[in-house]
């Protein structure tokens, strides 16, 4: 098959106007989530914080994403992309607008800790762009969806420090913030006017039941159940660093409470899971159209290895840089940036390719060229070259995000009543990996770093040898019980 793209400013057609509405919901979100980041040396003098507290605040921005993805995987399946994504960016948008409004360090954080939600946004849009594009060219669209959203962060690194200084004055960074707030409650509005959920005529399959995964086989359960266990565990290992013998902004007495809710979270989640699935040791209701769980379980692990390590990297680049070059922190910036700005490019190139020569062919090209890229990067030190160094970096992240746009290429294939709860699963994993990612980096050395991540690029590759390519028909029903047949090839 010949590469095919998709006719991007075509404003007349109904697909692309989605795809363009859609892709900038999910760059406001980004927008949102760091627009903190550039301004924590302002915040941190502002509010007088220690170094603690500042890493606090950062972990306190990806904390809650992770069950905050699936659950907003779960109400897109039932109420459909448009509504869930015109109320995530309204109320994400006031959250930010209290944000700005903080008065103290704890006011600060629990603001900066509820904002996690506006991450789960990019779960939204991978369903939503799914209804719309064709299996031939959904791997290009949902590589735009993400890699141009994803540039939101980068656009809020370069923009928030210049609008802090144009407002001016002490309070300048709280305009600065509050502004992308007004435009997500706005945004939200514009979204609601001009998106369907689906195209004309088409349906919009749901769930036949909701809380969790509908599986087919009671070996499918119980991976289903024990793949859900690093989610937690995640979430179990941020706690510990909040904790009194991590950073301390917990209490003993709020360490224990934060276990107990975790804990409340597991036992509610695999009761749906049960609630959703014990038909297959009942024999209650007739099994759902079939499909392998082990697609979503591999899915998982190399969207782990390829977004989670991103996160990570984007986060340790700067500091690296500065430590092994010796050079200014804009300047370092600039150059860890790249791996970043990648994003608008590789992302899309990732989706288009797996439309075009086979989805398992190229993310397995993917995942071993993010492999050798991080093995390479283990190697960097002060005797290299600045510029080898960002070309070695470059090359690496081309890899990685071609292997993301290639894992959401395959995502929306495997049951479309479930895309949303499939795509969420997935995108916790990817911030899964993100926070245990940083916590090891936070122990070894960049070099031991680096090693790590390209083991599990490595682990990622051996299991994607297993993913079964998406081919023939996807069988769904809809509320009516009328079968239907949907191309996935």
């Amino acid at each position: 098959m010949a590469l095919k793209t998709i006719p991007l400013f075509k404003w007349s057609e109904p697909r692309i106007r989605t795809l363009h509405y859609t892709w900038l919901a999910f760059f406001i979100t980004f927008l949102i989530w760091f627009a903190h980041a550039p301004l924590m040396p302002v915040l941190k003098e502002y509010f007088d914080m220690t170094p603690a507290q500042v890493k606090a605040i950062l972990m306190l921005n990806v904390a809650i994403t992770i069950p905050a993805r699936i659950l907003i995987g779960v109400l897109v399946d039932k109420f459909g992309p448009r509504k869930s994504y015109s109320f995530l960016l309204a109320f994400c948008g006031v959250l930010c607008l209290l944000f700005a409004a903080a008065q103290s360090f704890e006011w600060l954080a629990v603001m900066r800790f509820l904002l996690g939600f506006v991450g789960a946004g990019f779960v939204i849009g991978i369903r939503l762009v799914s209804e719309w594009f064709p299996a031939r060219e959904v791997g290009i669209a949902e590589g735009i969806y993400g890699g141009w959203g994803n540039f939101g962060a980068a656009v809020a690194s370069m923009s928030m420090p210049i609008l802090a200084l144009a407002f001016g004055g002490d309070d300048g960074w709280r305009y600065a913030i509050g502004s992308t707030g007004v435009i997500a409650i706005i945004y939200s509005y514009i979204f609601y006017r001009g998106v369907r959920d689906t195209p004309e005529g088409s349906t919009y399959f749901k769930p036949q039941k909701a809380g969790g995964l509908e599986v087919t086989t009671k070996g499918d359960f119980i991976f289903y159940a024990l793949m859900n266990v690093p989610l937690y565990l995640a979430l179990v290992l941020l706690t510990w660093r909040l904790s009194p013998t991590g950073l301390k902004l917990l209490s003993a007495e709020g360490t224990l409470i934060a276990y107990a809710v975790i804990a409340g979270l597991v036992v509610y989640q695999w009761t749906k899971i049960w609630h959703v699935n014990k038909h297959l040791f009942t024999g209650e209701h007739p099994a759902a159209p079939r499909y392998h769980f082990k697609q979503v379980a591999i899915l998982n692990i190399a969207y782990m290895a390829c977004f989670g390590s991103e996160l990570a990297v984007v986060s340790m680049l700067p500091m690296f840089f500065m430590d092994t070059f010796h050079i200014s922190p804009v300047y370092a910036g600039m150059t860890a940036g790249c791996f970043a700005v990648m994003n608008l490019f590789a992302r899309p190139g990732g989706g288009l390719f797996s439309d075009a020569y086979g989805r398992r062919k190229i993310l397995m090209i993917c995942l071993i060229g993010q492999a050798l890229g991080y093995g390479l990067m283990s190697q960097m030190d002060s005797s290299w070259s600045l510029a080898i160094a960002v070309i070695a970096v470059l090359a690496t992240s081309i890899f990685v995000q071609g292997a993301c746009g290639a894992v959401y290429s395959i995502v929306p294939l495997i049951q479309r009543r479930m895309t949303g709860q499939i795509a969420g699963m997935a995108g916790a994993y990817g911030n899964v990996g993100g926070v245990v990612f940083l916590t090891v980096l936070s122990l070894v050395s960049p070099t031991s770093f680096f090693y790590l991540l390209a083991a599990i690029s490595a682990v990622a590759f051996l299991g994607s040898l297993f993913l079964s390519e998406p081919k023939g028909h996807m069988v769904e029903t809809d509320e009516h019980g009328n079968v239907h047949l949907i191309a996935v090839e």
